[in-house]
C-alpha cells in the first residue's frame, strides 16, 4: 500500500473508531493486510489499538501484526495484555519472529511467556535467544526440510506432503548425512523433474552456500543478494544444519542496515526516528555527534584568527571562504558516500583501498581544476587582481582534491579496523575537510600575496 492509501486507511479507521462503527471496522480489518494494520497501530492511542486488535478474530493475523509493529509500539501494546493472550498468539508464530519479539521484552516477562508456551516451541525459541540479535543464529528459522542422501525423490515428496506442511520456506530441501551435517541441497523443481526412484545424492547440488551461526546479519544479506537464493542454510562449527535464513528476513535486514547507515551519515547515531523518540532522547542521541562539528568549528576559528592580519589587509579574502569550504565539503560527502555504499554492498573490498583512494583523488583534482578556474575567473572579474584569482583557484583545487582523498581514505580506514564506515560520512569527514580547506586557502593566499 502506498503512502496516500495508508493515510486514507488511517483516517477511515480513526473516523470509524470515533463513531464506534464496529461492523464497518470489521470489514476493513478483514480486507487489510497485517503489515498495513501495523502501520495504522503506530498512529493510534493504546486504547484505540486495543479496540482495533480485538476485532481481529484470526490469531495468525494477530501474530503478523505483532511482527510488523514498531518496537516502542509493541512494548506499549503488550504491557497491559494478559500473559495467556500473548502466549496464544506467539505459539502460532514463526519461531524466529517470536525470538525477536521476546528479545524486546524485559527478561522476567519473556521468561514467564516461555514457561507458558508449548514445550517444543519454547525450546526452539530459547535456542534462538542464545545467539546475538544481529547474527545469522539470531535471525534464522529453526524449521526446515532436511532428509538423508539415500532418500528417493518420491519419498521426499511424500515427506513434504505429510511431515513438513508448516515449514515457512519449502522451496529448498536440504540433504544431511547420518550425523546431521549439511552435504547438499535440492530445489523443488529438481525434485519433481527426476524419476521418483532417484536418490537425492544423485541430483543434489553439493556446492552449498552456507553461513555460520555467528556471522553478522549484514554479511548474510550480502550472500543471499549475491547468489539470488530464497534462503541460506545456517550451520554450527561442526557443519551441523541448525536453521535457515529466509529472503523475507534478508529484506528486513537490508532495510534496517540501510536506515542505520543513512542516520549515521547524517550524524544522529543510527537510532533516531522523529516519530518514536522523545525530545530528551533525541537530544541525547545527537549531542555527542555534533561535538565533532563544534570542535572543528573551534579549530577553524583559531586558524582564521591566526591569519587575522591577512584578513585586515585584504578583507575580501573572507568572501571566498564559504565557496571553498562548500565545494570541499560537497565532494568529500560525495566520495565518502560512494565508498561507504560500495563497502556495504560488497562492490568494494578493503583490499582495493589504494586503487579507490587514487581514483577518487584524481577525480577530486580534475573537478577542483575545473571549478578552480571558474571561481578564479569570477575573482579576477570582481577584483582585477591576478594573484587573488590564482590564490582562490588553487585553494579550490587543493580543497577538493584533499576532500576526495579524506572522503575515500577515512571510510576505508574505518572498515579496516572494524568500525562502521558510515560514521565517516557524518560530521567527522565534513568537519575535517572544513578545517583543511580554510588552512590551505589562507596559507596559499598569504604566500602568493606576500602578506
Amino acid at each position: 500500500m502506498d503512502n496516500e492509501s495508508n493515510k486514507i486507511l488511517l483516517e477511515s479507521i480513526r473516523r470509524l473508531l470515533r463513531r464506534d462503527a464496529k461492523s464497518h471496522l470489521l470489514k476493513i480489518v478483514k480486507k487489510t493486510h497485517a503489515a498495513d494494520l501495523a502501520l495504522v497501530f503506530d498512529s493510534l492511542s493504546i486504547h484505540n489499538q486495543r479496540r482495533l486488535f480485538d476485532l481481529i478474530d484470526d490469531v495468525v493475523i494477530k501474530g503478523e501484526v505483532f511482527s510488523n509493529l514498531d518496537e516502542d509500539t509493541f512494548l506499549g501494546f503488550v504491557d497491559g495484555m494478559n500473559l495467556d493472550d500473548i502466549v496464544e498468539i506467539l505459539d502460532l508464530m514463526p519461531r524466529d519472529d517470536v525470538a525477536d519479539l521476546l528479545g524486546r521484552l524485559p527478561v522476567e516477562k519473556s521468561d514467564a511467556i516461555l514457561e507458558k508456551m508449548i514445550k517444543e516451541g519454547s525450546e526452539e525459541v530459547e535456542g534462538l535467544l542464545h545467539y546475538e540479535d544481529d547474527t545469522a543464529g539470531g535471525i534464522m528459522v529453526p524449521e526446515f526440510i532436511a532428509l538423508q542422501e539415500d532418500t528417493t525423490a518420491g519419498e521426499a515428496i511424500q515427506s513434504l506432503q505429510k511431515e513438513h506442511l508448516d515449514v515457512e520456506m519449502p522451496f529448498y530441501l536440504y540433504v544431511v548425512d547420518a550425523n546431521g551435517k549439511l552435504i547438499g541441497v535440492s530445489s523443488l523443481r529438481q525434485l519433481v523433474v527426476v524419476p521418483s526412484n532417484t536418490p537425492l545424492k544423485n541430483f543434489m547440488t553439493t556446492d552449498v552456500f552456507a553461513v555460520k551461526t555467528d556471522m553478522d546479519q549484514e554479511e548474510v544479506a550480502k550472500i543471499v543478494a549475491r547468489y539470488d537464493i530464497l534462503a541460506v542454510p545456517v550451520v554450527d562449527d561442526t557443519n551441523n544444519l541448525v536453521g535457515i535464513v529466509t529472503v523475507d528476513d534478508v529484506i528486513d535486514i537490508i532495510r534496517e542496515e540501510a536506515t542505520e547507515d543513512i542516520l549515521k551519515m547524517a550524524g544522529v547515531g543510527g537510532e533516531e526516528f522523529i516519530e518514536t523518540q522523545s525530545v530528551l532522547r533525541s537530544t541525547r542521541i545527537r549531542l555527542p555527534w555534533l561535538s565533532a562539528s563544534f570542535i572543528g568549528g573551534i579549530v577553524a576559528f583559531f586558524i582564521i584568527g591566526h591569519f587575522e592580519g591577512s584578513l585586515k589587509k585584504l578583507a575580501y579574502l573572507a568572501a571566498f571562504i564559504p565557496v571553498i569550504m562548500g565545494m570541499g565539503g560537497n565532494i568529500g560527502t560525495q566520495t565518502s558516500t560512494i565508498v561507504v555504499r560500495g563497502l556495504a554492498t560488497g562492490r568494494l573490498n578493503i583490499r582495493d583501498t589504494w586503487a579507490v583512494v587514487f581514483k577518487e583523488l584524481a577525480v577530486g583534482f580534475i573537478l577542483g581544476a575545473v571549478y578552480g578556474i571558474a571561481i578564479g575567473a569570477v575573482a579576477q572579474l570582481r577584483y582585477s587582481m591576478a594573484m587573488v584569482a590564482l590564490s582562490v583557484g588553487l585553494a579550490v583545487v587543493s580543497s577538493m582534491a584533499i576532500a576526495a582523498l579524506v572522503g575515500s581514505m577515512v571510510p576505508m580506514g574505518f572498515a579496516r579496523i572494524n568500525i562502521d564506515p558510515a560514521v565517516a560520512t557524518g560530521p567527522f569527514v565534513t568537519t575535517a575537510i572544513d578545517i583543511v580547506s580554510v588552512y590551505f586557502y589562507f596559507q596559499i593566499a598569504t604566500t602568493l600575496l606576500g602578506i
